[in-house]
């Protein structure tokens, strides 16, 4: 398994939308409401017009409820839609969002970007699985892909987009919208403020990562945590790019098998758990660690004990399956 996500035509998990993509293929009710309905601010091209060439949106980035999705199905059959599900206290959240807001900016209309608060939006959470967040989907022409989840890197985002588009355009999905009442791109760029810098050992970390140079980006982190204990972005960081690195080079069939092969070999366990975690199976991949917990002793416990901390950090210590598991670990060792 490399470190490259999964291209939208090898992805988990297809999530059964089909009544809301029923209701968003309608045709429009005599009296020619916009698309998504009224209130949506979506304004439909002109009869005879390239599909999408006259479409135009509030923004490129939307955010979105579950009583406001129909509007972003409807639009998904224009544009793809990149569906970033997160919350406010989420650490990699953080990370990720303004990489998806400034590659949704550069495609220029081409991509839109829905953002899903997982807090107050629990039908969508469910709608598409969202085991830990951030969670990043795709829907395109009403019909949902998963694409990955956890902060990647810029290069690796960018890479997501452009399969995400080419897998649009071979289905047809290939518009383009304009943001209503948009300065010219030129007045845009001159007056945008500079992004904030990311601190120094954290942007040595993301420049190692897009290199594939996972064991400088992780003393990088190290390095930063030694300086800040409480920086909680270093530790989710810390442990998104140690998964990577353990998955570095490895096939999930090969890691499936030794797992397969032997229940009780806690290396062959602890690797195939990162394999789950990598998937968003975060059930999957906490209850295999615990019930190994109490069989083991020694190096092997700690082991078992250290990977479901860096798990807990990874997935948001908040999250109620992280409370859940970090109350069983606490009853196991104790």
């Amino acid at each position: 398994m490399t470190n490259v996500p999964p291209t939208p035509s090898g992805l988990r998990g297809a999530v059964d939308l089909s009544s809301l993509v029923d209701r968003a293929q309608r045709p429009p009710q005599p009296g020619g409401a916009a698309a998504g309905g009224p209130g949506s601010g979506v304004a439909a091209g002109a009869p005879g017009s390239e599909t999408g060439a006259d479409l135009t949106v509030p923004s490129l980035v939307l955010d979105v409820t579950d009583q406001t999705f129909q509007d972003v199905l409807q639009l998904s059959t224009i544009v793809p839609v990149i569906v970033d599900i997160w919350a406010e206290w989420c650490g990699p959240c953080k990370q990720l969002s303004p990489i998806l807001e400034q590659l949704t900016a550069e495609y220029d209309g081409r991509v839109l970007l829905a953002k899903v608060d997982a807090d107050t939006n629990p039908q969508l959470v469910q709608a598409f699985q969202a085991q830990s967040i951030p969670t990043v989907a795709a829907l395109i022409g009403g019909r949902p892909l998963g694409l990955f989840v956890g902060a990647l890197p810029e290069a690796q985002v960018r890479d997501v987009y452009e399969q995400v588009l080419a897998a649009a355009a071979e289905n047809g999905v290939s518009g383009r919208v304009t943001v209503d009442g948009a300065a010219p791109a030129d007045a845009v760029e001159q007056g945008e403020p500079e992004p904030e810098p990311l601190p120094p050992h954290h942007q040595a970390a993301y420049d190692a990562i897009e290199q594939g140079d996972y064991a400088t980006a992780i003393q990088e982190y190290k390095t930063a945590i030694a300086q800040d204990p409480h920086d909680q972005m270093a530790v989710a960081g810390l442990a998104q790019v140690s998964l990577l690195d353990r998955l570095n080079g490895r096939t999930a069939d090969d890691i499936r098998a030794a797992a397969a092969a032997g229940p009780s070999d806690v290396q062959a366990q602890l690797a195939v758990a990162d394999l789950d975690i990598s998937g968003g199976h975060v059930d999957d991949a906490f209850g295999r660690l615990l019930d190994l917990v109490p069989t083991v002793f020694g190096d092997e416990r700690e082991a078992l004990r250290a990977r479901l901390v860096e798990y807990f950090e990874l997935i948001g210590t908040e999250d109620p399956r992280v409370v859940a598991a970090r109350r069983r670990l606490a009853s196991a060792l104790y």
